[in-house]
């Protein structure tokens, strides 16, 4: 790994800088609204990681051994906007101008553009901190798999710019007691140390020494004292990289608006404008060039342009060589690679999934879903997840390839330990990384403690598979603590989020196989711990039409139903079980499955109508949860059979039985329509 080189001109270096703090003051008060205050505090530190230390290339922005650059505190995006330009990304002067305007490629928060050098960056606070983990962590698995002696092809560093505010938030305590544990030596935090939030100091709500806390959690800690000591903090990221055996922390004591005459140093300067008036005393306190707004000194811009090109195309170019000198002797391993990194499927990645709408066997679907799993890892190498705590229970441990542990970084399971948050936020770093296939399971109830992290995913298009087990009141004795009522209804909620909630062995096969072809958006199970029976699949139409969210799985006798019954999960086979009572009362009746309201709004009107006549306008759906949303396919007329309230503990059958979700409940609901419209 070659050297960082350093700008030869110290005049050049602090008038790029300031071109950092510039950019970001006049910005900001262009668009009358943004957060300028770490922005200037931070422009030091942004200078010298982005031209010294990290591996990046602006004509290349997604080469693969790249150094990954998380800036966490989302608020400050301007810094990443100012460093783009800066360094010769695919930005303009003209794009920084139209900072959070309309269709600007500068927005408030920019989630991801990688085309643009940008790999992620999370407006809430802890996103950020839990994706570089996830990122590191891809790092050294695909190191482990894949370099041999003599022969390194995986080497490089994650760097994360966070704040007080990434420090507070719960999800950092849970990602950094895992990043040390799992001893990810190439993670490197710099905690930009203002002491500043929104309402005041730190010390109003805080007392924790931040250091002690991660040399506790197994991480090597630096402080800084001066955030503009260019030399000192040169030397705490050379000392990080060197450190390889923990990840590493580098606390950045730093000024808030530093350079301001009036304002340094105030919470104000957080999350507004400085004002033209203060912007100007700023320029002239920090000895800038000119007043005038975006004014980049041309010959410190040329001297960083030179300096970010020049080293990436080196870079990159010593990667390429590497890799050529590894493709003559590893060649399969090259191969395997190189289509790991494309995110493309192997050629029969899903022969080895059983066939278990042949064997027809009742069984729970989260075990259906742990075969599928098992059939999945065995083609797919780079298939790496786990659960947080509930393995045995999720199913998710099927996929063999041992423990992911410091001693054994290529393992395929990871055990996240009991932090849901934390697993989401590092499921979405492993995937933004590229190179790996993610998933990670908990009850569907505990999907609340990662809602934060799943809506990410479906934001930034990111095709995490989330296995949520113990879907219903189903799951008994436990209570209502563990019985999810809203939680399916409120997951189908987020945009771009692909609800699978399959009613049988055969359906779940079909499930996995449609997650695992998305490559734009994420992906959730919602499966059973009680056994479901196989439904009857004699009939013409087979459980592959889950692909498109909802189906018919047996139709009215005559062909004309008068009736239509829709239920997901569990309760289609309460749907199926009413249809044949009502059928015997010469009500033709149709059963709807509909895994999924995400692929079936996608469908186009045509089929929606084949499913769903909108002549037959008695509906009932049948689903153990918040009956809220179904109206919108039973419609004013309908009718829909769920629970609006908590469980209780008991047997499963007790429960169904005690809150009404019966198919005789299911056919009384039927008929209630049907004698109030007749």
């Amino acid at each position: 790994m070659s050297d960082p080189v350093v700008m030869s001109d110290p005049d050049l270096e602090r008038l790029g800088i300031d071109a950092v703090r510039v950019l970001a003051m006049d910005a900001i008060q262009e668009a009358n609204s943004g957060h300028p205050g770490a922005v200037m505090a931070l422009a030091p530190l942004g200078f010298l990681v982005w031209t010294r230390h990290l591996r990046h290339n602006p004509h290349n922005p997604q080469w693969p051994d790249r150094d990954r650059f998380v800036l966490s505190l989302g608020h400050a995006s301007m810094l990443l906007y100012s460093l783009l330009y800066m360094s010769g990304y695919d930005l303009t002067l003209d794009d920084i101008r139209a900072f959070r305007q309309w269709g600007s490629p500068t927005p408030g928060h920019p989630e991801r553009d990688p085309e643009r050098g940008i790999e992620t960056t999370t407006g809430p606070l802890g996103q950020g901190v839990a994706n570089a983990v996830g990122m590191a962590l891809a790092e050294k698995w695909l190191a482990a798999r894949y370099n041999r002696p003599g022969h390194t092809v995986v080497d490089h560093y994650t760097y994360a710019f966070c704040s007080d505010g990434d420090m507070q938030e719960g999800i950092s305590h849970e990602v950094a007691a895992l990043a040390g544990h799992l001893k990810l030596g190439k993670l490197i935090w710099l905690y930009d140390a203002n002491e500043i939030s929104i309402e005041g100091s730190t010390d109003l709500s805080s007392s924790t020494n931040e250091g002690e806390r991660f040399e506790a959690y197994g991480w090597h800690v630096q402080e800084v004292a001066d955030g503009n000591d260019l030399a000192s903090l040169d030397a705490a990221i050379r000392a990080a990289r060197e450190e390889t055996e923990q990840p590493s922390l580098i606390i950045v004591c730093t000024t808030i608006a530093f350079g301001s005459p009036n304002k340094a140093g105030s919470e104000s300067t957080h999350g507004a404008p400085l004002g033209e008036d203060e912007i100007r005393a700023t320029k002239e306190n920090l000895g800038y060039p000119s007043v005038e707004p975006f004014h980049v000194d041309p010959d410190a811009h040329e001297a960083w342009l030179s300096l970010t090109r020049n080293r990436g195309r080196e870079l990159e170019a010593e990667w390429t060589s590497r890799m050529e000198a590894y493709e003559t002797v590893h060649p399969e391993l090259a191969v395997e690679y190189r289509l790991l990194l494309s995110g493309e499927l192997p050629e029969g990645w899903s022969e080895e999934i059983p066939d278990l709408e042949a064997e027809g066997a009742a069984d729970a679907t989260r075990s259906s879903s742990g075969k599928v799993l098992k059939g999945l890892a065995d083609r797919l190498p780079n298939l790496i997840g786990g659960s947080a705590d509930l393995a045995p229970s999720n199913k998710t441990d099927t996929i063999g390839g041992g423990e992911l542990q410091a001693e054994s970084p290529d393992g395929r399971i990871i055990r996240f330990g009991i932090r849901e948050h934390g697993m989401g936020g590092i499921l979405n770093g492993l995937a933004l990384h590229g190179g790996i296939r993610p998933f990670g399971g908990t009850f569907l109830i505990f999907s609340d403690y990662m809602r934060p992290a799943i809506r990410m995913a479906g934001l930034i298009e990111l095709p995490v598979k989330y296995v949520f087990t113990h879907d219903s009141i189903g799951l008994g004795e436990d209570g209502p603590t563990h019985q999810p009522v809203e939680q399916l209804m409120a997951l189908r909620a987020i945009p771009n989020l692909m609800d699978l909630r399959p009613a049988d062995p055969a359906e779940t096969v079909v499930a996995w196989k449609v997650a695992m072809e998305r490559t734009d958006g994420p992906a959730f199970f919602s499966l059973t711990r009680q056994k479901v029976p196989a439904l009857d699949r004699t009939n013409p139409v087979g459980a592959e039409d889950l692909r498109r969210g909802a189906y018919t799985v047996v139709d009215a006798g005559n062909g004309q139903p008068r009736v239509i019954l829709i239920g997901s999960g569990s309760e289609v086979h309460l749907a199926v079980q009413a249809r044949e009572t009502l059928e015997a009362d010469g009500i033709g009746t149709r059963v709807v499955s509909m895994p999924s309201w995400h692929l079936f709004r996608q469908q186009d009107q045509k089929y929606i109508d084949e499913v769903l006549p909108p002549d037959v306008r008695a509906r009932v759906s049948v689903e153990a949860g918040t009956t809220l949303g179904w109206s919108q396919w039973t419609g004013a007329d309908g009718a829909n059979v769920g629970i609006d309230h908590f469980g209780a503990s008991a047997p499963s059958e007790v429960l169904y039985e005690r809150f009404g979700i019966t198919s005789e409940a299911v056919v009384e609901a039927a008929r209630a329509i049907l004698g109030g419209g007749d």
